[in-house]
């Protein structure tokens, strides 16, 4: 029998419980009907529980997740974006140099991710095993297993899928990953329906050109829900415990990009395209990052600035802001980042390993401790754990546009690319990096498709 993950029922309750409980909510009596059923605890990174849940625990589990459907959110999918009226901007944005630092930006996500995708899913304490086995702590280049003791490869094994194509001696181009399908269906988005795309528009494209296998968590949710017939924004909130998770986030990129010194704006297409599938500080997420990298895209500017920028369009009193403001502070005041990062996980460690607060502080913390350098944020972002390829992405993204040119990042990263993304995205697979930042760069200005 095919076990799926991330849709299950019995596999949900588990993480809606927890989730339902970092939202502030009592629980303990829906907790207590489970446990006493014999229902299990949920997957504890990924994958389905091992065997197929008898019919009548599959049947609690779907009213115990009607049950916990949590309440409407602060500010609602459909309501205007929260927080103050957007201030004037400081300026005009560069545009001049927009290309360039787009090109430099779409290497920089690649870049990041792939030096994630190796440890992904490993627990801290195996990322720096590693690392340090093959001389490469505190972490400044890829991955290798050259070195590393035969032991120590069986106690952290290298992320499955990944390793064969992400570790220094195998990298050939960029490999797949839904961090660069993301932004690819995204431009796609943007050349079908202008800047003025609705979230439905976000719902039809997913069904057109994102195959459901290439989905996880609440975007393969949401996508189930879809083919069930539930219109969005109910998409984000029915049976969906991964609401508040990472997937949000790394979509936001190409909200920003083509959003050059225009924060405002960029939360706004991140939030019609996360409330997809997210809520609240899932959405705030997308938001945080869409705002802090059209900040950097406008040229002129420097990481703290952009981070504060992401702050200015998301609730302050959110669960998420608080997490920002907490990990820029404890990067302000420390001088290893070891120590950042386990402050961090002291603070944010009963979140799963893909929850989006977490991660938005581990990516907070990584550029301002970095001050906006482009190897120190991709490597603190990814050294610190938890999601790793997805934290490289995006901290590759706001330092490559802060580079400003794809001749500013150092060769050791960008070379091995081989101006290559492999994807199942539409008509993109072997496409370069230049290509794609051309392609960015004209979707800047384009409000509406041709008629």
């Amino acid at each position: 029998m095919i076990r799926l993950t991330w849709v299950q029922p019995e596999d949900l309750v588990g993480h809606e419980l927890h989730q339902a409980e970092q939202e502030g909510r009592d629980v303990s009596a829906v907790r207590s009907r489970w446990v006493t059923a014999g229902g299990p605890a949920a997957p504890a990174t990924a994958g389905a529980s091992p065997a197929p849940a008898p019919a009548r625990l599959r049947g609690l589990a779907e009213r115990l997740l009607d049950e916990l459907r949590p309440p409407p959110w602060h500010g609602g999918p459909s309501g205007p974006a929260p927080g103050p009226a957007p201030a004037p901007a400081a300026g005009a944005p560069d545009t001049d140099g927009l290309r360039d630092r787009l090109h430099a930006a779409w290497l920089g996500r690649a870049a990041g991710c792939l030096l994630g995708k190796p440890v992904e899913k490993l627990p801290l304490e195996g990322i720096r095993s590693l690392a340090r086995a093959a001389g490469n702590w505190p972490l400044t280049t890829w991955f290798t297993e050259r070195g590393v003791p035969p032991r120590l490869r069986a106690a952290y094994p290298w992320n499955r899928r990944s390793a064969p194509t992400s570790l220094a001696e195998n990298i050939d181009g960029m490999p797949e990953d839904d961090d660069l399908n993301y932004p690819l269906l995204n431009l796609v988005l943007l050349q079908r329906h202008g800047k003025d795309f609705t979230t439905a528009d976000v719902a039809r494209l997913w069904l057109d050109e994102l195959p459901a296998g290439r989905t996880f968590t609440a975007e393969r949710v949401a996508y189930r829900n879809l083919l069930q017939g539930i219109e969005p924004p109910h998409t984000a909130i029915h049976r969906n415990p991964f609401r508040e998770w990472i997937g949000a986030l790394i979509r936001a990129d190409v909200h920003g990009w083509t959003n050059p010194g225009a924060p405002w704006a960029a939360a706004a297409q991140a939030r019609r395209d996360a409330v997809l599938s997210h809520t609240e500080n899932g959405v705030y997420g997308a938001m945080f990052t869409a705002a802090a990298i059209a900040s950097a895209a406008g040229g002129g500017t420097d990481v703290h600035a952009c981070l504060d920028a992401g702050l200015s369009v998301v609730p302050a009193d959110s669960r998420l802001a608080r997490a920002v403001r907490h990990a820029i502070q404890l990067a302000h005041d420390t001088r290893d980042f070891d120590d950042v990062v386990d402050g961090l996980h002291a603070r944010h460690g009963s979140h799963h390993w893909v929850h989006v607060i977490p991660n938005a502080a581990l990516l907070t913390a990584a550029l301002t401790h970095a001050d906006g350098d482009f190897t120190g944020s991709i490597t603190r972002a990814v050294s610190g754990g938890w999601d790793t390829d997805s934290n490289g992405a995006t901290a590759g993204s706001v330092a490559g546009l802060l580079a400003g040119r794809a001749d500013a990042l150092p060769d050791r990263w960008t070379a091995p690319l081989k101006n290559r993304l492999a994807t199942s995205v539409g008509d993109f697979n072997g496409i370069g990096f230049d290509a794609l930042a051309d392609l960015t760069t004209a979707l800047t200005t384009r409000e509406a498709p041709p008629s």
